[in-house]
């Protein structure tokens, strides 16, 4: 599963419950884009975007997004995928 990152907040929260390794580019864009929610917003779904292509690419398939009833964060990364979701189903 991705769980999209569009609150800089939940990264810290996350490390801070479960100790994890957190990638220098994920860190990057939260200290960049933290203050400002819109572009931060867009920085995550662009990453799960990236992620879920490189699973796809992978030969992964089934990917679950967890949104946090958040649902305009996985249409929109759906949006960013439709064609390459169509070309794997061909």
């Amino acid at each position: 599963g991705i769980m999209p990152i569009t609150n800089a907040n939940q990264v810290s929260k996350m490390v801070d419950l479960s100790n994890a390794y957190i990638p220098r580019k994920l860190l990057s864009f939260c200290d960049r884009f933290r203050n400002d929610s819109e572009a931060m917003k867009q920085a995550g779904i662009a990453y799960a975007t990236d992620q879920i292509i490189d699973l796809i690419s992978n030969g992964i398939r089934g990917i679950h997004i967890y949104t946090m009833n958040k649902p305009e964060i996985a249409e929109s990364i759906v949006k960013n995928i439709d064609s390459i979701i169509k070309a794997v189903n061909k």
